[in-house]
């Protein structure tokens, strides 16, 4: 998403468009390889020193809450983010602890059709999210 696009939504959202809200998301935007939290905040340390390690975890909480940034956990339980909010799924390195983004429409049909067909009682299926895990070569 564009830094315009991200601002009104913000807007829509009934959020201030604050310099810290921006940053915080450029820097998402900029390490584009679903960074920690730790790697956003030594990113936003070099590019703009005035903003706190409190408030870098304040947005990140804040922008996840309103959908404008999606949380990923990786295979050793580390939080990282990822601006990207459309339907996607996860390609993760187990030893590199590289994740890409992968997106597949016909895979997504066939879980889709597999779901509806096993009828799972009590249970309405919202979404679907794979993390698939192997080696980068």
């Amino acid at each position: 998403m564009h830094i315009h696009l991200f601002r009104e939504q913000l807007k829509q959202k009934g959020l201030k468009v604050t310099p810290q809200r921006v940053a915080i998301y450029e820097a998402v935007v900029a390490l584009h390889n679903h960074p920690t939290a730790e790697n956003i905040i030594e990113y936003i340390k070099t590019n703009h020193p005035n903003i706190s390690v409190g408030t870098v975890y304040k947005v990140l909480d804040s922008l996840v809450e309103n959908n404008l940034l999606r949380k990923v956990k990786n295979e050793k339980d580390i939080m990282r983010y990822d601006a990207i909010m459309s339907h996607h799924h996860h390609l993760y390195c187990s030893e590199t602890d590289r994740i890409e983004d992968f997106e597949d429409p016909q895979l997504d049909q066939f879980i889709t059709e597999y779901f509806k067909k096993k009828k799972i009682k009590n249970f309405k299926v919202q979404d679907i999210k794979l993390q698939i895990t192997g080696t980068f070569k």
